[in-house]
C-alpha cells in the first residue's frame, strides 16, 4: 500500500496555550499528524519547558521535542490587545488547548462564552490537575500530585520501602495521550452536530484509568493492593534478574504456557506438576521458590545467552535498557522509534519519532522546537494585521 503525502489532520488548526507538560504534549501529538499547531507564549515569560533539563549552547533540549511541528507566536493574553488577537485567531481555529487555573481565561475575557461566540465549531480543551470543578479545582497542581493521589505511588516500590514516584512526567504523559484522544472524539462529535464543545481533562483521572481494576477490587472485595516491588500478585515468576556479566533482564509469565516454558528452560520442570502452578495467582504465592529457580539459572548466563535461550524456548524476556541501550537496540532501530531531525540551531537531533505508523497517511516530524516567537509576524500577517498594527502591539508589549 502506497503512503499518501496527505496527513490525516491536515487543515486542522490548534492553538496551544498550555505549559508543562500534558497540554503541550497533546498538541505535539496532533501536530505530528499534520495539524497546524500555533504555540502561544508570553512575550517575556517563555514556556518553562525551554529551560527544563539539560541544554546545549543555551538551548533547552526538552523544548526541541515538545515544541516540534509548532509555529511560535508571542502574545500577552491578559492584555486587551492580546485578547483581541486571540479571539481573531480563535475564529479560524478548530482546537484551543489551555491549562490555566479554572476561571483564568474568563477573567481575561477569553472564556468559553467569548470563544464560542466567535467560533461555534471550536473545541476548547482544558487540561488541569483536578478538573474544572470540585473542592480541589482551584489548587495548583502538577503530574506528581496525580501520581500520588491516583494510587500509583502507593503500589510502586519495595514492600518495606516508601511509596515511589516516577523520575519522569508519567501522569502528564498519560494525560497528554488521553487529551489527544479526547480532542479527536470532540471533533468527531462536531462532524455530526456542527457544534464544538469543552473538553475537561483532569490529570488525576487518566493515570487512575491505566492502574486497572483497583476501584472494582476495593468496591467488591475491600481489597487494597500493596507494594510488591517487581513482583506481581497475579503471576510468577515475574521479576528482574541479574546475569553473569552484570546486566539485568526482566521476565514475565502472564500466560500459563509461558510459565511452563520458563520452568522447563531453567531445569525445574517438576514444579509444573505442583497443584499451585496451575494459575498465576497461586504461582505468585510461591514467588520465592520460582524467583530462586529462574534467578539461579539466569545468574549462570550472560545477558545475550539468556535472551537467546529464552527466545528459542519461546519464553518472554527483555533486557533492562538504559537510554544508551535504547538508542542502539536493533528493534527500535528497525522501527525508527528514535529518528534524526535536522535543526538549524543545533544541527541533526535524534528524538522519539511519531507515536505510531499509518500505512496511507503517516505522520512526520517536520521541524524541531523553534525559537521563542519565531513565527509571530508571519502568523499575524496571515491573520490580516498590517505592519503598523503589529508594530503597535509590539510597542505595547502585547507581542
Amino acid at each position: 500500500m502506497t503512503a499518501s503525502t496527505e496527513t490525516p489532520l491536515a487543515g486542522l488548526r490548534v492553538l496551544d496555550l498550555a505549559t508543562l507538560f500534558a497540554g503541550p504534549l497533546a498538541a505535539t501529538l496532533l501536530g505530528d499528524f499534520g495539524a497546524e499547531v500555533i504555540k502561544v507564549e508570553h512575550p517575556s515569560k517563555p514556556d518553562p519547558s525551554r529551560g527544563h533539563g539539560p541544554a546545549k549552547d543555551g538551548i533547552g533540549l526538552w523544548w526541541k521535542l515538545l515544541g516540534r511541528n509548532k509555529r511560535n507566536l508571542t502574545l500577552d493574553l491578559s492584555s486587551p490587545g492580546g485578547r483581541d488577537v486571540l479571539l481573531r485567531l480563535a475564529a479560524s481555529t478548530d482546537v484551543v488547548i489551555e491549562n490555566f487555573r479554572p476561571g483564568t481565561l474568563e477573567r481575561w475575557g477569553i472564556g468559553w462564552e467569548e470563544l464560542r461566540a466567535v467560533n461555534p465549531r471550536l473545541v476548547l480543551t482544558r487540561v488541569t490537575a483536578f478538573g474544572q470543578f470540585g473542592p480541589y479545582a482551584h489548587r495548583p497542581g502538577f503530574g506528581t500530585l496525580a501520581e500520588a493521589m491516583s494510587g500509583f505511588a502507593a503500589i510502586t516500590g519495595e514492600p518495606d520501602g516508601p511509596p515511589t514516584l516516577p523520575p519522569f512526567g508519567l501522569a502528564d504523559s498519560i494525560a497528554a495521550l488521553a487529551t489527544a484522544y479526547a480532542v479527536m472524539a470532540a471533533l468527531a462529535g462536531r462532524d455530526r452536530t456542527g457544534e464544538g464543545q469543552v473538553v475537561d481533562m483532569a490529570i488525576i483521572e487518566p493515570i487512575l484509568t491505566v492502574l486497572g481494576p483497583q476501584p472494582l477490587w476495593y468496591d467488591q472485595l475491600g481489597y487494597v493492593q500493596e507494594r510488591t516491588g517487581n513482583r506481581s500478585r497475579n503471576n510468577a515468576p515475574r521479576n528482574t534478574y541479574r546475569t553473569s556479566d552484570g546486566h539485568w533482564v526482566a521476565v514475565s509469565t502472564s500466560a500459563q504456557s509461558i510459565a511452563e516454558r520458563v520452568m522447563r528452560l531453567v531445569g525445574r520442570a517438576e514444579l509444573i506438576d505442583e497443584p499451585w502452578f496451575t494459575s498465576g495467582a497461586t504461582r505468585a504465592e510461591h514467588s520465592d521458590e520460582l524467583d530462586e529457580a529462574v534467578g539461579h539459572w539466569i545468574a549462570r548466563h550472560t545477558r545475550d545467552e539468556a535472551i537467546s535461550l529464552f527466545e528459542k524456548a519461546e519464553a518472554a524476556i527483555a533486557p533492562i535498557h538504559d537510554i544508551q541501550d535504547v538508542m542502539e537496540d536493533p528493534q527500535y532501530r528497525a522501527l525508527d522509534s528514535v529518528t534524526e531531525v535536522p535543526d538549524p540551531e543545533l544541527g541533526p537531533l535524534r528524538m522519539q519519532n511519531v507515536l505510531f505508523r499509518l500505512s496511507r497517511t503517516p505522520g512526520a516530524i517536520r521541524w524541531a522546537g523553534r525559537p521563542h516567537g519565531a513565527d509571530t509576524d508571519e502568523i499575524l500577517t496571515g491573520l490580516g494585521l498590517t505592519g503598523a498594527e503589529i508594530a503597535a502591539l509590539r510597542a505595547e508589549r502585547v507581542l
